[in-house]
């Protein structure tokens, strides 16, 4: 059986990630993706693209998208940050009193997926990534290597960081989630993120990424599962 997934994802870097790793893969299994950004803003007279801005804005996506193609070998899926999820978020406010940030990113999913219900499509799998897409860097930082030359030091800093933490529990705080920290130690990354970062996550490979972030991984069972 074959399935089509739609994936709704909240910026560039993602869209980059999904398109270089996660099709490739999931098409190996039957399952055979294709991605949207979401829609954030318009400047001028040209759609700015990208931007986790609001849920609302989210679900009115995934609206259009589901009504645009209701055939049952379609599913949806997300990939979007926890880090500054929006304020309109369903459940928010009881989610973020679950101190443990696993049970929580399971219970904000939980309550995605009912919300979206209301939509009248049932094929659907959210996905909230812990904390954001950096995370999955610090797997393994020292393959930053491959994008940044000449900041030994700075990765050696990261890698010796990524010691102390599963990539999936790094927190979420203005300056010390995944990608200030990165930032912090290599500036060149704020400008290059959409694309050193999916080159650097996929020679990392999925196999480490599944081992080392087991949210990541549920999520990633349940796609190959559609089929």
């Amino acid at each position: 059986m074959m399935v089509r997934l739609h994936s709704i994802v909240e910026g560039q870097t993602e869209e980059a990630f999904f398109n270089r790793v996660l099709v490739p893969h999931l098409s190996n299994q039957n399952v055979f993706p294709d991605v949207q950004l979401l829609s954030s803003k318009r400047v001028a007279s040209r759609q700015q693209k990208g931007g986790w801005t609001s849920y609302a804005s989210a679900k009115r996506h995934l609206d259009r998208w589901m009504k645009q193609d209701s055939h049952n070998d379609v599913w949806f899926t997300t990939m979007f940050d926890l880090y500054a999820i929006p304020e309109d978020f369903p459940a928010l406010a009881d989610c973020r009193s679950i101190a443990d940030p696993f049970q929580r990113v399971q219970a904000l999913e939980t309550a995605f997926f009912n919300d979206v219900q209301n939509l009248g499509c049932y094929r659907f799998v959210p996905y909230i990534q812990l904390h954001e897409f950096e995370a999955l860097i610090f797997v393994d930082p020292q393959k930053l290597d491959w994008e940044f030359l000449e900041n030994d030091e700075a990765i050696s800093r990261l890698v010796a960081y990524s010691e102390k933490s599963p990539p999936e529990a790094i927190n979420d705080t203005p300056t010390g989630a995944p990608s200030k920290r990165i930032i912090s130690e290599i500036p060149e990354y704020y400008f290059r993120k959409s694309s050193a970062g999916p080159v650097v996550v996929d020679k990392i490979g999925l196999a480490k990424l599944r081992e080392s972030c087991p949210h990541f991984d549920i999520w990633l069972k349940k796609l190959e599962a559609l089929p």
